[in-house]
């Protein structure tokens, strides 16, 4: 099979895969009596990381850490740049101040964390086992503190929004099921091919494979997120595309990051280092600038972003 079949048969599975997943998780849930406010929380936030969590477990264990790495940083930067820019010109996206107040802070100290394993050099297993245990009790912290409060608790209803926002498959606890295994099952497929696919190119190209994990592999299973994002902002629920972006961003460094190493532990390559954890933090300040101007992303700023994501691309049109 071709690269080209490789890299793009492997991003047709992540988004279906993906998609199928998330679907067939929400409908299981609420087939059991899960409540909204958890099934936002937890299944679609976690459902849409599904392929960066496949991609940069298969990734390390191929031995490619720079595609690990490049993954999780380059997803993020997409997230804000690329996906929050496009979903602000489809609609300008509202942020609520409570809830941004709530996850604000955890996105900055996510974004830290990312800096501090890459001045270390290493996200051993130890390390990733502590970015795991952030993420449990950010996780089950939110979920009392918004379960308490009042059912107009602007948290809860943004959880609960989530929720509805991902379509149900057909009627029936076995059709949901099969989405869900289906869905895992092609995502699995997808990353495998993604990952063959870009160490492929990279070698092809004589470039390093954190450049292809953090431009190809990154957007590719940013994808979900994308099409999350840009239903949700169609639907008028700018406020769910705000929180799907900003609840990758936490799971991507916390729970992908922190997995990853558990399983196998990952060296920060170099590029890194030098360039993309500064761009992360950079997209991550202009993200909070431009939510607490006016608590929301105006199509005029969703265009700086995606300028920003073009010249962000440059430097790799010049490696």
């Amino acid at each position: 099979m071709s690269l080209a079949m490789l890299l793009i048969g492997g991003v047709v599975c992540l988004v279906v895969g993906g998609e199928s997943l998330v679907r067939g998780a929400v409908a299981v849930a609420r087939h059991m009596g899960v409540s909204p406010l958890l099934i936002g929380l937890t299944l679609v936030g976690f459902g849409t990381s599904t392929p960066e969590l496949v991609t940069s477990l298969q990734a390390a264990a191929a031995g490619s850490p720079g595609v690990a790495v490049g993954n999780v940083i380059g997803s993020n930067i997409a997230n804000i740049l690329l996906i929050l820019g496009v979903a602000a010109l489809v609609r300008p996206v509202m942020a609520s101040p409570a809830a941004f107040r709530r996850d604000g802070p955890m996105v900055v100290l996510a974004a830290l964390a990312a800096l501090a394993v890459v001045v270390i050099g290493e996200v051993g297993r130890a390390v990733g086992a502590a970015l795991v245990a952030v993420l449990v009790v950010y996780v089950v912290a939110t979920y009392l503190l918004e379960r308490r409060a009042a059912a107009a608790d602007a948290g809860a209803v943004m959880h609960a929004a989530e929720a509805d926002a991902a379509l149900a498959p057909p009627a029936g606890l076995a059709g949901a099921i099969g989405y869900l295994v289906g869905g895992l099952a092609l995502t699995v497929l997808g990353a495998r091919l993604l990952v063959d696919g870009a160490i492929g190119l990279a070698a092809d190209l004589g470039v390093s494979d954190t450049l292809v994990g953090l431009t190809l592999v990154a957007v590719g299973t940013s994808l979900p997120e994308l099409v999350t994002s840009v239903i949700a902002a169609l639907r008028g629920q700018s406020d769910v595309a705000f929180g799907n972006i900003i609840g990758s961003n936490i799971v991507n460094i916390l729970g992908i990051l922190g997995l990853t190493a558990v399983v196998v532990p990952i060296p920060i390559p170099p590029e890194v280092a030098a360039v993309d954890i500064w761009v992360m933090l950079a997209a991550t300040g202009a993200l909070l600038a431009a939510v607490v101007s006016g608590w929301r992303v105006t199509r005029l700023e969703g265009a700086v972003l995606l300028a920003g994501y073009a010249i962000y691309l440059l430097r790799f049109a010049v490696v």
